[in-house]
């Protein structure tokens, strides 16, 4: 087939203006030791799941859907996972979806009505950013961490008429800082003024009792919901929205990316069942993690870098090609660590993100803490 000459020249020259910034992306494969997947707990490996996935399959359990929930696609598995997710987490009720940015592309452009007010941290995952623009709300952003700062962009609203619920949305553990939200204070304002959206990616499994993450204390509560995702420390894929029950049948009558999707593979539902029992059952693998991310920690402080706290290390170069560069230098020594730029994070933070999972050794991620020692003052 003859192709229209420069067809492809737009998108040819876009790509060569980002090669120019050093920010090209290509794949790449994993390679070397385990230190950029969300795997955290090493579950994704874990017999007892690989076993379920096994148990499902000789009992019929299909491996597709086939259909959106609302049609045919609607399977046991799925409903008995949602049944014991509301249990474990505290919530009156449980949607299980095809993953974390559908989930919350479902909760900001459906939740928020006309005459509300969406305000997202400055930090929000791109898919609450993209969520916001489905939004039938006025949307508005706090800076990241400041509840002070939200309730001035609250204040300031009222003043100027507005007259909705405000919905207040947060991760509870940033996916490329590694910091928490101050929970407490956002969900006392919110408690007074709407809602508070919790995005829990990153703290489910690692944080709070039994991996409930940290946001636990507050599942359960009225103005509370909460999203958990299946596909990082859970070790498999999808996410379930936690909530008020009038939450779930509004979504499931109203969320556009619940209703026209496909369903979840009904095998994921029976992983994600088991992934919650090995939560409850085994605590030694959130346990070897803390011990982790406080040895890595003491590391990184001890070369005056910050420590994050949590198993989410984000080491600030600031310009592109350095951090690019320095990330191609330590995977060259055998450690899958990727550097992270904009739009991902604000401009001038470019940044190697080191993921603490169980999957290498302890003396491996030693042996990393040496090699960013011995690299990082070059730069």
């Amino acid at each position: 087939m003859t192709q229209a000459p420069g067809r492809h020249a737009v998108f040819a020259r876009a790509l060569d203006q980002l090669a120019g910034r050093d920010r090209l992306r290509a794949l790449q494969g994993a390679g070397g030791s385990d230190f950029a997947s969300n795997d955290y707990l090493g579950l994704a490996g874990h017999p007892r799941i690989a076993a379920a996935i096994r148990r499902a399959l000789d009992e019929g359990i299909s491996v597709g859907a086939t259909g959106s929930r609302l049609l045919r696609g609607n399977a046991g598995a799925h409903e008995a996972l949602e049944v014991e997710a509301a249990a474990f987490f505290g919530s009156e009720s449980a949607l299980m979806m095809g993953g974390g940015y559908q989930a919350n592309l479902a909760l900001m452009g459906t939740l928020p009505q006309t005459g509300d007010l969406l305000l997202l941290d400055a930090l929000c995952h791109a898919s609450a950013n993209e969520g916001a623009r489905l939004s039938r709300a006025e949307v508005a952003r706090f800076r990241h961490n400041d509840p002070g700062h939200a309730a001035e962009v609250i204040t300031a609203w009222r003043r100027g008429g507005g007259r909705g619920a405000v919905w207040i949305a947060v991760e509870s553990l940033y996916s490329m800082d590694g910091d928490r939200a101050p929970l407490a204070e956002l969900s006392t304002l919110a408690a007074a003024e709407g809602w508070l959206l919790v995005d829990e990616a990153h703290a489910t499994g690692v944080f709070g009792t039994q991996g409930r993450g940290l946001a636990g204390d507050l599942d359960g509560a009225g103005h509370v919901i909460t999203l958990h995702t299946l596909g990082k420390a859970l070790g498999g894929s999808g996410a379930l929205i936690c909530g008020p029950r009038v939450i779930r049948d509004f979504l499931v009558n109203r969320a556009r990316p619940f209703i026209f999707a496909t369903a979840p593979s009904p095998l994921m539902a029976e992983a994600g069942r088991e992934a919650l029992r090995i939560l409850a059952e085994e605590p030694q693998h959130q346990a070897a993690l803390q011990a982790r991310i406080a040895l890595f920690g003491s590391r990184l402080a001890a070369m005056g870098l910050p420590a994050s706290g949590s198993q989410i290390a984000a080491l600030i170069v600031g310009a592109d090609g350095p951090a690019m560069d320095l990330a191609a230098a330590i995977r060259a020594r055998g450690f899958d660590v990727r550097g992270i730029r904009p739009p991902t994070v604000p401009e001038g933070t470019a940044r190697l993100r080191i993921s603490l999972t169980l999957n290498p050794t302890e003396a491996e991620m030693l042996r990393l803490a040496d090699t960013i020692e011995e690299l990082w003052p070059a730069l």
